[in-house]
Order: C-alpha cells, then sequence, then structure tokens
C-alpha cells in the first residue's frame, strides 16, 4: 500500500490589497481569500456611521497620501508574514463616502479560526495606525474636522 501524498498548505499571501475610489464589494474579499485549506474565513467591514463623539456626521471623504497604495501591500505583506499561512485581501476607499458606505474591508483565510481571527485584527489595526489616509467629516451642522490629519 503507498502513501498518500500530503497536500502542501499555502503559504503566507496577499491576494488583494490597494487604495482606491471604488465601492467596496465584502463578499468579493472573501472569495477573493477563500482556499480548500481554508477552515476560517475572517471578514472586518468599517461602515461609515452617522456619529462620531456625540455629534451627527452627513458625510465624510477620505483622501490618501500617493504612496497609500504601495504602503497598506506592504503592510498586508507584514502581516500575512508574520501571521503563519493565511491569505490576506484588504482595501481602502478613498473620495466621497455617504453614511452606510464600506471604507474599509479586510478579509483572512486560515486553517483554523484562532489564527484567522487575530491575523484579520492585526491587519485591521496596522492599517488604521499606519495608513496614510485622512478623513473629513461633515457633521449636519455645517462644521467639519479632519480626522487622522497631522
Amino acid at each position: 500500500m503507498s502513501a498518500v501524498p500530503a497536500v502542501p498548505a499555502p503559504v503566507a499571501r496577499v491576494v488583494l490589497a490597494g487604495v482606491g475610489e471604488t465601492a467596496l464589494d465584502v463578499a468579493a474579499h472573501e472569495r477573493a481569500v477563500a482556499s480548500v485549506h481554508a477552515g476560517a474565513v475572517v471578514t472586518f467591514a468599517g461602515v461609515v456611521r452617522d456619529h462620531d463623539g456625540g455629534r451627527s456626521v452627513a458625510a465624510l471623504t477620505y483622501e490618501a497620501h500617493p504612496d497609500a497604495d504601495r504602503i497598506i501591500r506592504e503592510i498586508a505583506a507584514r502581516v500575512a508574514a508574520r501571521s503563519g499561512e493565511v491569505r490576506v485581501a484588504v482595501t481602502h476607499r478613498v473620495g466621497d463616502l455617504a453614511i452606510g458606505d464600506v471604507a474599509l474591508v479586510a478579509a483572512v483565510s486560515s486553517a483554523h479560526r484562532a489564527q484567522a481571527f487575530a491575523a484579520c485584527g492585526d491587519l485591521v489595526e496596522e492599517v488604521k495606525a499606519s495608513l496614510p489616509v485622512w478623513k473629513r467629516q461633515v457633521f449636519t451642522d455645517g462644521t467639519h474636522e479632519w480626522v487622522g490629519a497631522l
């Protein structure tokens, strides 16, 4: 009787990463990380809400540094490399967004749920901390503020 060769598990990799003005599709990110090796797919959708700090938000605009697309790919690669055998997809939207629009999608797949949850959380936190994207919030009273701007 001969042994059946094991199917090698996928290596850490980024399957989708970018910054752009196109509306984001959470399901497309899930499909991008899907794999027969994955027993877990974790997603995060950052959705524009109608309030911040006790104030009503009417709309917002995200602006990005010209290097943001390269930087988000680097962030995704770092998270994937330190997270083991995962597949990563992450996209941040820029431009004018309305209440309910998706501003950030992150999806991670892995063989096990704990690894996928940890990597997805790590990915979102690093994007929020390191990606040069700034948010201009417009409040319902007509005032506005920049969030994340230096």
